[in-house]
């Protein structure tokens, strides 16, 4: 099979199995991932079947990722241990700071190591957002309104998610706990200054992130664009944190990318601002025209950064990892949390 850079378009399927129209988009140059969604799953075995397809379709194989946050935010559950939402772990904080940092480790062993299991490379988790009890699509996502507790227990759940293979993807820069808009319906506005978002900040100073993904969110006294499309805030995460990972957008399908125009627009603006990989989801016709209409060549060094996100080290089988003693103990801990 003859080698296909990947390309920066990350596009999603409407079932649970491939169609002839899928592969084909799934082929396409511009392509790069594909994220997966509650209904493209119906249970482990399909989702292993999905996911083993859509890795043959070409070299290097398309990056698979999906939502698994946890709490609301898990997109498959039956057949999966059900994960807690972020906020509990941020309870457990207050109580017992060294055991919840313990939990918040097995908790990011569990979700990436029943992902890989099945065929899944990538969750965009964790979720850094600051819980200042303002953002009602935040909410439970969010680990603790105290920035230091957010580091620690955000690094203790990445530590477990690279114990089983799996990258990290910090998200939503610079901060969405703020507001009360929900950038899946409305254009939020953070009319806070720069030094007054540095709290929110302080979590992608100091992780270690592979990835990192910004928010539809506009903060007009730094930049007029919110910030997947702001060339500013691109520049002061490369420059000012230093970071050298992934930028994916969050979906520009959402409401809150609507400012800068329609689909191609959107995906135009986001890649001009920095942005690695451009998420173009629940639209299908919408993904069709950026494929047919858009003409980009894929950037190495960007596609080269996605690549780094494919796992090195052979997933477990699901039996296996059901042998694991570590993998029980973790779920056995994660389960009495949820009691």
């Amino acid at each position: 099979m003859t080698e296909q850079a990947l390309g920066p378009l990350m596009i999603d399927i409407q079932g649970t199995v491939l169609t002839d129209l899928d592969r084909e988009r799934l082929r396409h140059p511009l392509v790069g991932g594909i994220i997966l969604f509650s209904r493209n799953y119906t249970d482990p075995e399909q989702l292993l079947a999905l996911s083993t397809e859509i890795h043959a379709l070409r070299q290097p194989p398309l990056l698979i990722a999906v939502d698994h946050e946890g709490g609301r935010v898990q997109r498959f559950r039956e057949g999966f241990t059900r994960l807690p939402p972020m906020a509990s772990l941020g309870q457990a904080w207050d109580a017992d700071a060294p055991g919840a940092l313990r939990l918040a480790r097995q908790v990011g062993y569990v979700l990436a190591a029943e992902l890989r299991a099945r065929g899944v490379d990538f969750s965009f988790t964790p979720d850094l957002d600051l819980d200042y009890g303002r953002s009602s699509v935040i909410g439970s996502r969010a680990f603790h309104r105290r920035p230091e507790a957010v580091i620690a227990l955000a690094g203790a759940l990445i530590e477990g998610l690279r114990a089983a293979g799996m990258g990290s993807c910090g998200k939503h820069f610079p901060g969405h706990g703020w507001v009360e808009a929900d950038s899946h319906l409305a254009i939020p506005v953070d009319e806070r200054s720069l030094e007054a978002l540095q709290e929110d900040i302080r979590p992608y100073r100091e992780l270690a992130l592979d990835a990192v993904m910004p928010a539809h969110v506009i903060y007009p006294r730094v930049d007029g664009s919110s910030s997947g499309f702001s060339r500013t805030w691109h520049g002061y995460l490369r420059q000012e944190l230093g970071f050298d990972g992934v930028v994916f957008s969050d979906d520009l399908s959402m409401e809150g990318a609507s400012v800068v125009g329609d689909t191609l627009a959107r995906v135009q603006a986001a890649y001009q601002a920095g942005c690695d990989m451009l998420l173009v989801c629940n639209a299908p016709d919408q993904a069709g025209d950026v494929l047919a209409r858009w003409q980009v060549t894929p950037d190495p060094l960007r596609s080269a950064r996605v690549a780094r996100l494919m796992p090195r080290t052979p997933a477990p089988s699901w039996q296996a990892l059901q042998a694991d003693p570590d993998y029980q103990a973790a779920v056995a801990a994660i389960q009495a949390l949820a009691v």
